[in-house]
């Protein structure tokens, strides 16, 4: 564990102090939202609960689900538990997976995001006077106006760069010398693309840490960033519907998964398909509990990201592994299981592809069919491409077991959204 003197309150906490102050927080947010959102009023009612019935962290698990859909039906303000005139801005979700949510903040909510995330940066290796570089999307979107807030409450010197522009982004990156970038991990290879189309050596720019987060990514996409930028690359996790970036943290130290900042939000991991709450260790749904949040607390929230919970190392919350996928991104394609992961660590050993690709699902008569569309590297020659199709496609038959076409297209055509690749298209109807 890194020493005390760089960790805040929370972190310092003894588990068995963390434990308490959750059961603490737990019962007050309960209180909060059944007193003040009718559908949780409504929904413990029906399960015949009272707030005070949840005495240890054990007991929530006999509390209701909150969903996407619970969120979409109450659109846009019949989750929040303060006046409106309370609230102090307004986000909403990517939409990447369906209709936007909209969440709400109050000037308190603001200053506990802006400390999750200060926490997050000073894990990631972040510290004060260090110049940020934030790429992710301005807006809406939680991802940047989060990072912003966070590295300018952890005494960061910020640079709103936002998404796009890519050959610009190049430009301030070279010029204004940023120490650290938080970015999508997809984006991020944009970049290092455009810096060996401008003919500049990645790995001679001033950055030292790239915090990635808003997208699921691989351990190989790790290594590609780190050999071809020569920064520490860590993960960053959060989701609009909790807070934003800044639920979960990996360490620069450890780089063994991301410490969950569970004094702020208590995770459980369930099965995906029956909800009973799965010991600490074993894969599941991840589901999450906000505990000090007042615009819009969320209770039991399940996230459809899969992951586990493992013990904490260099810090004492437990971590969750990398997102492996999303259980609503499950693809059953002529009876085999597929996840985008497994494609992606497929792509990410080809020469001459770039890791960016997309799942497109047809149908055929009464035949699933399956395209794995990947974009090329810039300068990739005919020759590559064509022996890309092919190297794709047999290895997808021999690891994942199922028959899947490909096609090679140009650098930077798959659809994005604030910088994340559209994983599935799904094109089949009804």
């Amino acid at each position: 564990m890194t020493g005390a003197g760089t960790l805040d309150a929370g972190e310092r906490l003894s588990r068995e102090e963390l434990t308490v102050l959750q059961q603490e927080r737990l019962r007050a947010t309960l209180r909060h939202a059944y007193d003040n959102v009718a559908f949780y009023r409504e929904a413990f009612d029906a399960a015949g609960l009272r707030p005070e019935d949840c005495r240890s962290t054990a007991d929530l698990a006999r509390f209701p689900f909150t969903t996407k859909g619970d969120l979409r039906a109450h659109y846009p303000f019949g989750m929040f538990a303060v006046p409106e005139d309370r609230v102090r801005r307004l986000h909403a979700s990517s939409g990447t997976t369906g209709e936007p949510t909209v969440v709400g903040y109050t000037e308190r909510d603001i200053d506990t995001w802006s400390d999750v995330v200060a926490r997050s940066l000073r894990a990631a290796g972040g510290r004060p006077g260090d110049k940020v570089h934030v790429a992710y999307g301005y807006g809406l979107f939680t991802g940047g106006l989060g990072a912003h807030y966070g590295a300018e409450r952890l005494g960061c010197t910020v640079i709103p760069a936002s998404g796009g522009m890519t050959a610009r982004q190049v430009r301030l990156i070279r010029d204004l010398r940023p120490d650290v970038i938080m970015v999508t991990p997809s984006y991020m290879l944009t970049l290092l693309d455009e810096f060996e189309r401008q003919g500049v050596d990645p790995r001679s720019t001033s950055l030292r840490v790239g915090v990635f987060g808003a997208e699921p990514w691989s351990d190989g996409m790790r290594r590609e960033i780190e050999e071809r930028f020569a920064v520490d690359a860590v993960d960053i996790y959060g989701l609009s519907e909790v807070i934003g970036p800044g639920v979960a943290q990996e360490c620069v130290e450890t780089k063994d998964g991301l410490h969950i900042w569970e004094d702020h939000f208590y995770p459980e991991v369930v099965d995906p398909v029956t909800g009973e709450v799965l010991p600490d260790g074993e894969h599941g749904e991840l589901v999450l509990t906000s505990l000090t949040k007042e615009a819009m607390p969320v209770i039991r929230y399940r996230t459809r990201d899969l992951t586990r919970l493992l013990p904490g190392t260099a810090r004492v919350f437990r971590r969750m592994e990398r997102i492996t996928g999303r259980s609503d991104d499950l693809i059953i394609l002529r009876g085999v299981n597929l996840f985008p992961g497994q494609i992606e660590e497929i792509v990410l050993r080809v020469p001459g592809v770039a890791p960016h690709f997309q799942l497109r699902l047809t149908r055929e008569g009464r035949m699933d069919r399956l395209t794995v569309r990947a974009e090329a590297r810039p300068g990739a020659t005919p020759e590559q491409r064509a022996a890309a199709v092919e190297t794709i496609a047999r290895r997808v038959k021999d690891d994942v077991g199922v028959s899947v076409a490909v096609e090679i297209v140009p650098p930077e055509t798959l659809e994005r959204s604030v910088g994340k690749i559209r994983r599935i298209v799904d094109e089949r109807g009804a």
